[in-house]
């Protein structure tokens, strides 16, 4: 089926043709349908998960509490005149897009960021706004969906630790800086670790367009990075605070955490299940002292869960 919507539940390989989503403000219906119009006519073909044939793969959207709107095409290969000519629909139809790109990936997974992107139109970012922060968001760069939830968790975060002002915080899985930076002010310096080097740039400007002087960041692979000549160099944590992706912290991970003994570690899930795992392993240190869930996913099954986690003495 041609189909531009969303996966269906347990099926990698099948996509439900949405017409209108209530969870998504405009402009995303209104591209979506017009989009879906225009390749059909043009006869665009659909990405096969499959057969790994057809060119249009994903519509990404993105938009922000600023009012400003990322959208980036994913092709399945390089046919820079169908290319040229669906960005331009894109372009003039609709204005209030304030950052247009494009991706050509020609492998056969879904992952965009080890691919080139290519601006069309406008800065290859858009900002957000947090409790008077700003941050700079690149395409690469991870941000909770639901921004007012977002603040409402990250509060949460920061009130478990109960900072006093003196502590060194290391925040892993620290994605575009967001929630070093929104506790920096609290804290004495933040180190921050994530997977994805683009997003640690936009970290790093996240912290000089805040005029933050106390935060450092630091890509690569959290099981390679956070051993023990880091932890050496960059002094024991007084509180990690941990925001892994769905499949939770690596082994290597949690076993890490369990050497560095950090007084307390507050950890923040999308995924309750593999939470609970990670959990399994530490409560051998660390008892569990709070836990707060958020619902950051409106009329779906899926919360966001914070657990404070203190050691034992």
């Amino acid at each position: 089926m041609n189909a531009l919507g969303f996966h269906i539940p347990g099926r990698f390989d099948k996509i439900l043709n949405v017409k209108h989503c209530w969870l998504q403000t405009e402009p995303s219906n209104q591209l979506r349908n017009r989009l879906r119009e225009f390749v059909l006519e043009h006869s665009y073909s659909f990405y096969d998960l499959k057969a790994h044939t057809g060119a249009l793969r994903n519509l990404v959207v993105r938009t922000s509490s600023t009012g400003e709107v990322m959208v980036i095409v994913v092709f399945a290969y390089p046919d820079q005149e169908d290319i040229d000519k669906l960005m331009k629909f894109i372009e003039g139809g609709f204005p209030e897009i304030t950052s247009l790109l494009y991706i050509v990936n020609q492998k056969k997974n879904d992952t965009i960021f080890d691919q080139e992107v290519i601006t069309y139109k406008g800065p290859e970012f858009i900002y957000e706004e947090m409790n008077g922060v700003k941050f700079r968001i690149g395409p690469k760069s991870f941000y909770q969906t639901n921004s007012l939830q977002a603040l409402k968790l990250y509060e949460i975060a920061r009130d478990f630790a109960e900072f006093k002002g003196d502590e060194l915080v290391y925040d892993l899985y620290t994605g575009a800086g967001t929630i070093a930076n929104f506790v920096a002010a609290h804290v004495r310096q933040v180190v921050g670790i994530e997977y994805v080097p683009a997003a640690i740039e936009d970290a790093k400007i996240n912290s000089s367009i805040n005029n933050i002087t106390n935060t450092k960041f630091y890509a690569g692979d959290i099981k390679d990075v956070l051993l023990a000549d880091f932890v050496t160099a960059h002094g024991k944590p007084d509180v990690i605070i941990t925001d892994p992706p769905r499949a939770g912290m690596h082994p290597d991970v949690v076993a890490r955490l369990m050497d560095i003994a950090a007084p307390k570690i507050v950890y923040i899930s999308c995924n309750a299940a593999t939470q609970a795992r990670d959990l399994l392993v530490l409560k051998e240190k660390y008892d569990t002292v709070k836990i707060q869930p958020v619902d950051m996913f409106p009329h779906t099954q899926h919360v966001e869960n914070v657990v404070l986690l203190v050691l034992r003495d």
